[in-house]
């Protein structure tokens, strides 16, 4: 049988371990028959290295999101391995320590203005970077952390994450009559390395395994993988600037639930 993704050429971000969300992405991605190229910053060697775990090993392009020369190039590094995309996965997000575990009111700007422009400011740039790789449309997914309340400990990057869902809608929006949908999915928490570095992580890891309704896995990233695939297929062709929950039901209860 073919699979959702089959003859989708795809680019994802975000892949530092086996635990990442884009690793998990990337992996169900060539499962379903895409064609995957990654992007990795800084530790390329690990990338490169992760990258041979996948079922089908995937070629490695550096991109730091906030270097405009890597953004320029990215098109035509991305041609050397594949003659166009049909799309992408933003999966980067990054804030100083300062700017997380309960430090908000004393953060300085100049830390507040990098977990921006790596966490929301890169989702616009990666997009307008890939236009020229998508000229028969496609679909464009980012990863989000519900950013409608204020969360322990989260501090600068919940603010980072609010303004990367506004983004996603002005995106969506503009890239809109290009062909192009952009959608964010919205996890729950996962052991990743990112997360590992927020402090008080795990008062997330307890309230989830508590409070979600259909229960959540913090190891296991196959339900994140899945929803971006559908999005990132062509399952979803008239949806466009919203943001999917996979969270286990977590943001739909408001208190902790009782046995009846």
């Amino acid at each position: 049988m073919s699979g959702i993704l089959d003859g989708k050429r795809l680019l994802i971000t975000g892949v530092i371990t086996e635990q990442s969300l884009g690793f998990g992405v990337a992996k169900y991605a060539q499962e379903q028959g895409a064609d995957v190229v990654l992007t990795g910053f800084g530790r390329m060697s690990l990338v490169e290295r992760i990258a041979k775990k996948l079922p089908k090993p995937a070629p490695v392009i550096e991109l730091d999101v906030t270097d405009a020369e890597h953004l320029e190039s990215l098109a035509g590094k991305v041609r050397e391995h594949v003659d166009g995309i049909d799309g992408v996965l933003h999966a980067i997000a990054y804030a100083p320590p300062s700017a997380l575990g309960g430090n908000f009111l004393n953060t300085p700007w100049e830390d507040v203005a990098t977990a921006l422009s790596v966490s929301t400011f890169s989702y616009k740039s990666l997009a307008t970077a890939c236009l020229p790789l998508m000229e028969n449309g496609g679909s464009i997914v980012g990863l989000t952390f519900d950013a409608s309340q204020a969360w322990p400990v989260y501090d600068w990057m919940g603010v980072a994450k609010a303004g990367l869902e506004s983004a996603n809608r002005y995106l969506a929006r503009d890239l809109g009559p290009k062909g192009i949908r952009v959608n964010l999915v919205s996890a729950g928490p996962q052991r990743t390395m990112a997360a590992k570095s927020i402090p008080g992580f795990e008062a997330f890891e307890e309230a989830w395994t508590k409070r979600s309704p259909l229960g959540w896995s913090l190891t296991d990233s196959e339900p994140v993988a899945k929803a971006c695939a559908a999005l990132l297929s062509d399952l979803f062709p008239a949806t466009s600037g919203e943001i999917l929950h996979v969270d286990g039901g977590f943001h739909a209860v408001g208190v902790e639930r009782t046995e009846q």
